[in-house]
C-alpha cells in the first residue's frame, strides 16, 4: 500500500486536468464547427493525451531528481519528492515513462491507420517536444525553452488534437479559442517556477525565471494573464452564447487574483496556486462556453 500510495504521488494525477480541459475545447470547437461527435473517438484522443501526459510526469522526476533535492515542494512545484526521498526507486519513474509513452504512441497510431493524419502529426509532435522538455539531450527546460514548449503542446496541440479527432484537420476556426489559454500556460509555468528558482539556479537550469530574475517574471506574468483573461472574455462574448459569457466568472477571480498578487504581494506559493487556477479556469471556461454555445442553437 505504501509503494502503491508513493506511485499516485508520483503521477501527480490533480496535473492530469490540464488535459483533460484542453481535449474539452477543441472538441467543443469541433461541435460549434458543426462536426458531429462521438464518445469512442473522445475517449482515444484523450488516452492519447493523458498518455503523454504522464509520460512527462514521470520522465521530468526521473530526469530531475538530482535538482529536486534542493527544491521547497508545494503542492504544484518542486516534483512528486518521491523519488528524492527514497519512497520509490527511479527506475520505476524511468519504466513507467516508456510505458506511458508506447501507449500514447499506440494511440497516435491508431488514429493515424484511422485516416486522420491530422491527429498523427500531431501525436508525434507532442511526443517529440513532451520527452525534449526535461530527458537528455535536449532537456528543452534547463535551457530556457521549456515554457514556450509547454505552451506549445499544452495550450496549442492538446486542443488541436481534440479538434482534429472530431473534424479530422486544423482551420482557422481553432485559432481564435487558443490565444487565452496560450497566454495562460506562460503565466502558470512561470508561477509554477517561481519557488524552484532556488533548486534551478543549483542545478544548472536556466529557466525563463532564473534568466529573468523575479521582477521580471512578475512583469511578464501581469501581461499574459491580463492577455489570457480579456482574450477569453471576448471570445466568449463574440460567441453570443449568454449564459456562456458566466463559464469565465472563474476565470475572471483567478485573473484579477493573480494580477493582485504579481503586482502587490507576489508570494512564490501563493503565485504557484493561481497561476494553475488561471489555466485550468480559462480553458474550462471557454470549453463550456463553446458547449453552451452548441446547446442554444
Amino acid at each position: 500500500m505504501t509503494t502503491l500510495l508513493a506511485f499516485v504521488r508520483l503521477t501527480r494525477p490533480l496535473f492530469l486536468l490540464g488535459g483533460v480541459v484542453g481535449v474539452a475545447l477543441g472538441a467543443a470547437v469541433a461541435a460549434w464547427s458543426g462536426h458531429r461527435l462521438d464518445g469512442v473517438t473522445y475517449l482515444w484522443i484523450q488516452a492519447l493525451v493523458s498518455a503523454f501526459q504522464l509520460m512527462v510526469h514521470y520522465a521530468n522526476d526521473y530526469f530531475d531528481r538530482a535538482g529536486d533535492v534542493f527544491a521547497q515542494r508545494t503542492a504544484w512545484s518542486g516534483g512528486s519528492g518521491v523519488l528524492t526521498s527514497g519512497a520509490l526507486h527511479p527506475r520505476v519513474a524511468l519504466l513507467a515513462a516508456v510505458v506511458c509513452a508506447a501507449l500514447g504512441l499506440a494511440a497516435t497510431a491508431r488514429f493515424w491507420f484511422g485516416a486522420n493524419a491530422t491527429v498523427g502529426w500531431i501525436g508525434l509532435g507532442m511526443f517529440a517536444l513532451a520527452w525534449s522538455y526535461s530527458a537528455p539531450p535536449l532537456r528543452l527546460a534547463a535551457r530556457g525553452f521549456g515554457e514556450l514548449t509547454t505552451v506549445l503542446v499544452v495550450a496549442v496541440l492538446v486542443p488541436a488534437a481534440g479538434y482534429a479527432a472530431f473534424a479530422g484537420r486544423l482551420d482557422a476556426l481553432l485559432e481564435n479559442a487558443l490565444v487565452a489559454p496560450a497566454a495562460a500556460m506562460l503565466a502558470m509555468m512561470l508561477c509554477v517556477e517561481l519557488p524552484d528558482a532556488g533548486a534551478d539556479v543549483a542545478a544548472g537550469k536556466r529557466t525563463l525565471v532564473v534568466r529573468w530574475g523575479p521582477a521580471r517574471t512578475w512583469r511578464m506574468v501581469t501581461i499574459a494573464a491580463a492577455v489570457a483573461g480579456a482574450s477569453a472574455v471576448t471570445g466568449a462574448l463574440k460567441l453570443h452564447a449568454g449564459a456562456g459569457a458566466l463559464a469565465l466568472l472563474p476565470a475572471a477571480v483567478a485573473t484579477v487574483a493573480l494580477l493582485w498578487l504579481s503586482l502587490r504581494d507576489p508570494r512564490p506559493a501563493s503565485m504557484a496556486f493561481w497561476g494553475v487556477a488561471l489555466y485550468a479556469t480559462i480553458t474550462g471556461g471557454l470549453a463550456a462556453a463553446y458547449g453552451l454555445a452548441v446547446a442554444s442553437r
